[in-house]
């Protein structure tokens, strides 16, 4: 995931989110999955590496949920870039055999 979005790669990034996911930012701001895409594409989120320092998979049947906390330069919304200590607690769902994001919710830690 993180590799596509480092890589501006918007179609293996949006083959591993469900066509109804939903990225609740660390405001609140609550973005579908074509209005995420589309700003990475326009080059209004900006991901440039990560380093992970934690990430936890629970599999319960056809759902799971992953929590990762990973360190993200990134530069976003027209700021310059930082350091962020981000927490992404994520939904998932199995669909057809593959396993999509459906809900991710970011915050600091």
């Amino acid at each position: 995931m993180y590799r596509a979005m480092m890589d501006k790669d918007t179609v293996a990034l949006g083959n591993l989110l469900s066509d109804d996911s939903i990225l609740i930012h660390m405001t609140g701001h609550r973005q579908p999955r074509k209005e995420y895409l589309a700003e990475i594409s326009a080059g209004i989120l900006n991901y440039y590496s990560v380093d992970t320092d934690s990430l936890q998979i629970t599999v319960t049947g056809g759902t799971a949920r992953m929590v990762g906390c990973s360190r993200v330069d990134a530069a976003v919304y027209g700021g310059g870039c930082h350091t962020w200590r981000l927490r992404m607690d994520s939904q998932l769902r199995k669909m057809d055999g593959n396993w999509k994001i459906t809900v991710s919710k970011v915050s600091t830690y």
